[in-house]
């Protein structure tokens, strides 16, 4: 299995980062092929509602870096979006690469793909609810499968490395894809 990892914190090596790249590791275990990108390295530009994307190809007409993204989703088998919470949703990178998903709406390449969220958060999984059911209803639009969560509380960068038991469960979520 292909899995990419998107990475829609600011912090390298922050609790997004090392929660996913401990279930890339577990997922290695198991002979799955791994990339991870980090969105902040790429120029992601607003969707202006042109619908370009609803005809002829099916393809966004806006030309920056999230065309070297799309590929990159279509070929995975399954799609980790990493994405600290704020203001009980994702961050603004991470909104910018949903809202440019549009296009697979119409052609359909991410149908029966899967899908994780991992969130790290200062208040801890009882506040991830509106940004878990942001992505429920993105995935069941996209007709991808909802794989698995890995919510914590966790908020100074590189806290979470000190959290044995959520870096554990985290390798396990990855070993059990």
């Amino acid at each position: 299995m292909k899995i990419l990892a998107l990475i829609g914190s600011p912090r390298r090596k922050g609790n997004t980062d090392a929660l996913v790249e401990q279930i890339l590791k577990g997922s290695r275990t198991k002979g799955h092929t791994t990339e991870k990108l980090y969105l902040y390295d790429y120029t992601i530009s607003l969707c202006i509602d042109c619908r370009n994307c609803k005809k002829g190809d099916y393809v966004c007409c806006i030309n920056d870096e999230m065309q070297q993204i799309y590929p990159k989703m279509e070929e995975a088998d399954l799609i980790i979006f990493g994405t600290p919470l704020y203001w009980y949703g994702p961050t603004a990178k991470m909104k910018l690469l949903v809202d440019r998903m549009r296009p697979f709406v119409a052609n359909g390449k991410l149908k029966g793909k899967k899908a994780v969220v991992v969130t790290p958060s200062a208040e801890g999984a009882k506040a991830c609810g509106p940004l878990l059911e942001m992505f429920r209803m993105s995935f069941e639009y996209l007709g991808m499968e909802f794989a698995g969560k890995v919510l914590v509380k966790a908020y100074e960068k590189g806290e979470i490395l000190t959290n044995k038991r959520e870096m554990e469960r985290a390798y396990e979520l990855g070993a059990s894809l």
